[in-house]
């Protein structure tokens, strides 16, 4: 989408998705039915002390892979946690995810990208581990890296009317959208990817 490649869209995208993953994180962490979840190598034994936006932020500054790559990151993880519904997406887990999905993303789309020692330095985790998240992921995904266009576009869109509507508190903690859908934040991405289109509305609630 040739929207993406504008220098000013890139940064509100960013800064979206991380609210995004933050009140999704923030939820689950809140939610009993999570409190017995299998621990998986995405999860660290404490809480990352860098904050989500400024994790993607550091992300979106190293990595130089394309603009598309952050839409397709954000299909990944909502076919993963799909696909393991024990592994949800909460404050021990949401920085390898993202790291991880980043990286995946970029291999899969982008002509060139960096390797797994490079995107483990701007991850903040060893080569070692990197190699590990990368071959779960692979595997809680299914190997299912295609993207079709008809889903990118809607994804697309979904954050795009996302942005629009929440871009007055984009910066902001707490916002509107955020204590109006608390309770449900963790259905944020179990949306069924065939009928995408028509229930975008229900991936952020």
């Amino acid at each position: 989408m040739a929207e993406l490649e504008s220098p000013n869209l890139m940064p509100k995208l960013i800064s979206y998705l991380s609210s995004l993953l933050h009140r999704v994180a923030e939820s689950n962490d809140l939610n009993p039915s999570f409190q017995t979840q299998k621990i998986s190598v995405f999860h660290g034994l404490t809480r990352p002390t860098i904050s989500i936006q400024t994790y993607l932020d550091r992300i979106f500054k190293y990595a130089n892979c394309s603009p598309c790559c952050y839409v397709v990151a954000y299909v990944y993880l909502d076919r993963f946690t799909q696909r393991l519904p024990t592994l949800p997406i909460n404050s021990f887990s949401v920085h390898r995810l993202l790291i991880t999905s980043v990286m995946v993303a970029a291999k899969f789309m982008d002509d060139i990208y960096y390797n797994n020692a490079y995107y483990a330095k701007v991850g903040g985790i060893s080569t070692t581990e990197m190699n590990f998240l990368e071959v779960d992921f692979l595997f809680g995904l299914g190997f299912n890296l295609n993207v079709k266009p008809n889903t990118f576009y809607a994804y697309c869109s979904y954050l795009q009317r996302e942005m629009i509507m929440v871009q007055p508190q984009v910066d902001m903690a707490e916002s509107s959208l955020c204590t109006a859908r608390s309770s449900n934040l963790h259905l944020c991405f179990n949306e069924d990817e065939s009928s995408h289109q028509q229930q975008q509305q229900q991936l952020a609630v």
